[in-house]
């Protein structure tokens, strides 16, 4: 591509690289230059332009843009995403439907690395997205790219879309030690589900002791089960990992590295995930529990090497409402 002042003269059928306001109008960059536009930088006295034409080689940023956005998502409709045409050599990727995002971070960064006036950037691997949240977004910066470099971005081959869920019916049960009502456990977890578009069953609340709990969670018929105990899980032997045992399920994982949100446990019952809440998801601030629950909703198996790589980027906003962990009088020489 050549870019550069030339006169006006010499500017027809080239691309103006940057706008010019006109008496009568103004002239936008990144269009074509017509007969009509140079009479009129003539009239305005403009003796020279910067402009950009293309080489015989390269791809316009428009058409750059399109073709690389298809290769990354060859059947938007199977991806739950909607190809949105920009311009000025951008693509959006939009989310059609509810649910996190699921990224192939390798050949997102290989594409990155193919040409630099070819980007893509996107939200974070698993970020839950709505109806009409933008996911991805292809720029092409320069007005026009080589055509094999295109090619080559192209090979990088589908890496965005939007997982949706598939297991939609979620249980919570929750422990009562003295007076609680559980209702706000309740009102914030069906918040949270509904995002997703899944449904949360009618309020289970027992004793705290793990023989009421344990028939309580061998009663239930759900996709995901949800733990929220009076008094936090304190260890893998404690009352609901104890109760999750006695039902006829075992315990996966205790403990996660994100803050708010390090009590959590993983388990399974007859097949079904369960997640031992921390009590900061009484709280609807983002908190690790949210990390897990949003994955399992949408399908995927969490594991422990899962949870040990959230500790990057696991360091929350602190809820107000919680004891100040993070706040010392010491200070570690």
């Amino acid at each position: 591509m050549e870019f550069g002042e030339v006169p006006t003269a010499q500017a027809m059928g080239a691309i103006l690289a940057h706008s010019i306001a006109l008496p009568q109008g103004r002239l936008r960059k990144g269009m074509t230059l017509g007969a009509d536009d140079i009479a009129a930088l003539f009239a305005a006295g403009i003796m020279a332009v910067t402009v950009a034409r293309l080489g015989a080689d390269d791809v316009h940023e428009d058409a750059a843009a399109q073709t690389v956005a298809r290769a990354l998502v060859p059947d938007p409709a199977a991806a739950g995403l909607e190809l949105r045409i920009m311009g000025t050599g951008r693509v959006n990727f939009v989310a059609t439907r509810a649910g996190i995002a699921a990224l192939t971070v390798s050949q997102i960064h290989a594409l990155n690395v193919v040409h630099p006036m070819i980007t893509l950037a996107t939200v974070p691997p698993w970020q839950r997205v709505a109806v009409g949240d933008m996911v991805a977004t292809v720029k092409i910066i320069s007005y026009g790219v080589p055509g094999d470099a295109v090619a080559q971005a192209c090979g990088v081959g589908a890496a965005l879309a939007v997982r949706g869920v598939v297991r939609p019916r979620v249980a919570l049960v929750q422990t009562m030690l003295g007076a609680e009502d559980g209702v706000k456990g309740q009102r914030v977890t069906q918040a949270r589900v509904a995002r997703l578009g899944g449904t949360l069953a009618p309020l289970h609340l027992v004793p705290h002791q793990i023989d009421a709990l344990a028939q309580a969670l061998a009663a239930l018929s759900v996709d995901v089960i949800l733990i929220l105990t009076a008094s936090a899980t304190s260890d893998a032997a404690d009352t609901a990992p104890a109760a999750l045992a006695a039902a006829g399920g075992r315990l996966i994982h205790f403990g996660m590295p994100v803050d708010p949100g390090n009590l959590l446990f993983l388990g399974d019952l007859a097949g079904v995930p369960v997640i031992g809440l921390p009590g900061c998801a009484k709280s609807p601030a983002l908190n690790g529990a949210d990390f897990v629950l949003e994955r399992m909703m949408c399908g995927l198996d969490v594991t422990p090497a899962d949870i040990a790589v959230m500790g990057v980027g696991g360091l929350l906003t602190e809820i107000p409402t919680r004891p100040k962990p993070r706040e010392s009088a010491q200070s570690l020489a």
